[in-house]
């Protein structure tokens, strides 16, 4: 018993300075912000009555759920093939997913969505390219909409998705694998009762990165949305630096962090990854 106190107080020691770091940098600015809700324009609830009663404020939030729902779908999804051939394939094939994965971690946010908008917009290569074959006689609406934001917040967010997954993939006991296959399952079948079941726990892990990850999206939406997509994160920016409502800006935010922060509560309490292996 000793030695288990012994641990724990070494283990309290070595995280203190990253507690103390995460207290100074995030937690101390964080109740400045929920001060700010509750104390401006005037001190009260008002804020907070204002995000349960604007039609405005309710559609944004909404609309941010909405993208990020399918930005999380689509991203796991994709993440997931991309995994599958990363870990199982080829070495030609593992090396050419490699750079898929790694080569946009070394492109910026703001080149990203300004290229998918040479892709997307009436003029870009994509229609540009299916008017020419005939396939199409007037410009697809593909971006200033939320479909361009899915699939610019989906291309920057498939990496990290990518990572969880392929770690679950590396985990499976290939015995099992080969246990299945002995008695006879057809690879659809091992794929759907074997293989997808014992991955469970990389994929909520990449969905509850995603997720979150979506929540906070800044420039992709406000590019690639043209204003006609906001999100809650251009919300709030337009709100503190625009408007300026500081106090209506902090309310939102703090509401954001709140559910980010129930959310991954809900997942780390209902979702024990031993029940998933």
């Amino acid at each position: 018993m000793r030695g288990i106190g012994n641990n724990w107080k070494g283990a309290a020691l070595m995280m203190a300075p990253l507690l103390l770091f995460l207290g100074l940098c995030y937690a101390i600015p964080f109740f400045g912000v929920a001060r700010w809700s509750v104390t401006l324009p005037e001190p009260g609830l008002g804020q907070y009555a204002v995000l349960v009663s604007d039609p405005l404020v309710q559609s944004v939030f909404m609309r941010t759920f909405r993208i990020c729902i399918a930005v999380t779908v689509v991203s796991v999804a994709a993440a997931y093939a991309i995994s599958v051939v990363w870990v199982r394939g080829t070495p030609s094939q593992r090396i050419f997913v490699e750079f898929c994965i790694l080569i946009p971690f070394w492109i910026s946010v703001l080149t990203r969505a300004f290229g998918w908008v040479a892709l997307l917009s009436n003029r870009g290569l994509i229609n540009t390219w299916l008017q020419a074959i005939g396939v199409i006689s007037q410009p697809l609406a593909l971006v200033r909409n939320e479909f361009g934001v899915i699939v610019g917040m989906s291309h920057f967010l498939i990496p990290f998705a990518v990572f969880p997954i392929a770690s679950a993939i590396r985990s499976l006991d290939e015995r099992v694998l080969l246990a299945a296959r002995g008695m006879g399952a057809s690879r659809t079948r091992i794929f759907w009762t074997v293989f997808l079941p014992m991955t469970r726990a990389g994929i909520v892990g990449a969905a509850l990165i995603v997720f979150v990850f979506a929540l906070g999206f800044f420039v992709t939406p406000a590019i690639l949305g043209g204003g006609r997509s906001v999100m809650i994160a251009e919300l709030i920016y337009l709100r503190i630096f625009q408007s300026p409502d500081w106090g209506l800006g902090a309310a939102i935010s703090v509401v954001l962090v709140v559910a980010v922060g129930a959310l991954m509560a809900v997942v780390m309490r209902f979702v024990n990854p031993r029940r998933m292996v």
